[in-house]
């Protein structure tokens, strides 16, 4: 298994690990969903590496290559301390205090790009049992958000444009490939010797989350969906302080990211949330807008590849595929920084083999199970257990039949989603055909949304429903862009449709997932709706479930009915 390469990203947030058996990615899983704490980071994410290897049946002995995200590691690490910083490491070593420091924070503070050489990579090996001598790389933190978009497609040009609240001293990357040949155009490894410039948009959205009260790198999403509620009455007053340039870069004129959170929660202050969430909603769509549209005319490319966590914003993702000149939009659907250590992986083995070997690699994603599948382990718990009983052999008739009874079924198969999204594997699943199961299902899983819950449907209804076409089909896929529901249709399914007409789909096929699939074409039979609404599997400020234990414990506390396996339907005993 010497060709199996371990990508480890030990962010301060969505801290991850990735596993390729050569260009095969093999299992990815946030540190968050094996901890329970959400967004966790901060350190290396051990649980992480281990679930990996375990997915591939593998050990870490095993690994050939490692490829490492320039975040957070133990200072024992760190070769080019000198002076007093040394001498501090030792003390702390000594008494038990050793501090972590993040790789990029050191790079530019000694305006170093040598990350290899800034690192005890023998002594990082032998401390997490690896094999000596491997090959031990860093990434690039954009472009590693930015390679998954073109490797997991088959275009022939794309625009590679990455955005987030910041990494690698940079927050935004514009990258594009012809003619056989991929260039960086901004956001490179340069970036470690020149000042950070102050022009995140992700960050003063983040402000505005914290502004209203939320939690940034957590909430975000919540803003999105009050901005449908509100007007955008304090747009102008945000936006005079950005601009894009000629080349497509943005600026602003703030002095600090400090100074513009000061400006943000005051400019928020005493305003309607919804109004507040409108305007910076504006703010961030025209931004974003104008800088790739003068990219696209400055590349003349036609195919446009989205990551970072800026691209979570759906709705942002949606004015970008309608209203620019473009064939196919994809968004990575790990775009936060939970797909850090897959696109590091892509980096390495870019950087081993040369570009043409590495497009001769590539593949589209067909689905995002690359946790653990627990197979009938998840029905041996519930049998295992007195609280809960067999409720029917025949799981996909009988959770049509509950469903469309009004009963809110989760599903439980396959390996767990890569990524933010549930994608049927770890989903809730109810009609939608009933606005108040909103309500119902935030009461039951403790939360407070703004937006309708997504709808599923199959590929062959989809075009019926949505109105998506070529260019948000294959984003649809993994429910990263929102699109008009069709006239007809929102009355339907109220329960999916947000106050401007869309929703945001997850299109499916049925060799994805059978018995997702199987399920959604026996309620459409019952019902004459091809739709059913899809939420994650969690309740408020928990990650998705992975294990068995979890989901019957979500079943046992009652925020579902039931819970469909490949194997049967479960409930709660009498």
């Amino acid at each position: 298994m010497a060709s199996l390469t371990l990508g480890i990203h030990s962010g301060y947030h969505d801290a991850c690990a990735a596993l390729y058996d050569g260009y095969k990615l093999v299992a990815a899983v946030a540190l968050e969903r094996l901890t329970r704490r959400k967004i966790d980071g901060g350190r290396i994410p051990v649980e992480c590496i281990d679930e990996c290897l375990t997915v591939a049946g593998a050990t870490r002995k095993d690994v050939g290559a490692v490829v490492l995200g320039r975040a957070a590691f133990p200072s024992r690490y760190y070769t080019h301390l000198s002076g007093g910083r040394l001498v501090e490491r030792e003390v702390r070593k000594l008494i038990g205090q050793e501090k972590h420091k993040t790789m990029e924070r050191e790079m530019v503070r000694y305006a170093r790009t040598d990350s290899e050489a800034m690192f005890d990579a023998p002594r990082f090996l032998a401390d997490f049992g690896l094999p000596a001598g491997i090959p031990v790389r860093f990434f690039n933190h954009h472009l590693a958000h930015a390679l998954p978009c073109l490797f997991h497609t088959d275009w022939n040009d794309a625009l590679l444009y990455t955005a987030d609240g910041g990494g690698d001293n940079v927050q935004y990357s514009h990258r594009v490939f012809r003619d056989g040949k991929l260039e960086t155009l901004y956001g490179g490894d340069e970036a470690f010797t020149t000042p950070m410039r102050i022009d995140s948009l992700g960050l003063a959205y983040g402000y505005a989350t914290q502004a209203l009260g939320f939690k940034i790198n957590r909430h975000e999403g919540k803003l999105t969906g009050l901005a449908a509620l509100g007007q955008p009455v304090l747009a102008d007053d945000l936006a005079r302080h950005f601009r894009v340039d000629d080349a497509g870069h943005i600026h602003s004129d703030f002095a600090s990211y400090p100074d513009m959170r000061r400006f943000i929660l005051a400019w928020a202050e005493g305003k309607k949330r919804e109004d507040v969430a409108a305007s910076v909603q504006k703010v961030l769509e025209d931004f974003i807008l104008e800088s790739v549209r003068k990219l696209l005319a400055r590349t003349g490319v036609r195919r446009l590849g989205l990551s970072g966590g800026v691209f979570a914003n759906v709705r942002l993702n949606q004015r970008l595929a309608e209203e620019l000149p473009v064939d196919e939009v994809f968004v990575y659907p790990a775009m936060s920084d939970q797909g850090l250590a897959a696109g590091g992986v892509l980096q390495y083995l870019l950087e081993r083999d040369g570009l043409q070997t590495w497009l001769a690699n590539r593949y589209r994603f067909e689905t995002l199970y690359y946790g653990r599948d627990y197979g009938t382990g998840i029905d041996a718990t519930f049998a295992g257990d007195a609280r809960f009983t067999k409720v029917s052999d025949t799981p996909v008739t009988a959770a049509a039949d509950l469903i469309h009874a009004g009963r809110i079924v989760a599903i439980y198969a396959k390996g767990m989603e890569y990524g933010p999204r549930a994608l049927g594997a770890r989903s809730i699943m109810a009609a939608p055909v009933d606005a108040t199961i909103n309500q119902t299902l935030n009461d039951r899983l403790d939360r407070s949304e703004f937006m309708p819950f997504a709808p599923f449907v199959s590929a062959e209804n989809a075009e019926t429903v949505f109105d998506l076409g070529p260019v948000k089909t294959y984003a649809a896929r993994f429910m990263t862009i929102t699109c008009g529901v069709r006239p007809g249709w929102r009355e339907r399914i109220p329960a999916t449709v947000h106050v401007d007409g869309t929703a945001r789909p997850q299109v499916i096929e049925r060799h994805q997932n059978p018995l997702y699939y199987d399920v959604l074409v026996a309620y459409a039979e019952r019902s004459g709706i091809p739709v059913l609404i899809n939420t994650s599997f969690n309740v408020h400020e928990e990650p998705i479930i992975n294990t068995p234990a979890e989901c019957a414990r979500a079943l046992a506390e009652k925020r579902v009915d039931y819970v469909v396996t490949e194997q049967a339907v479960w409930g709660l005993a009498p």
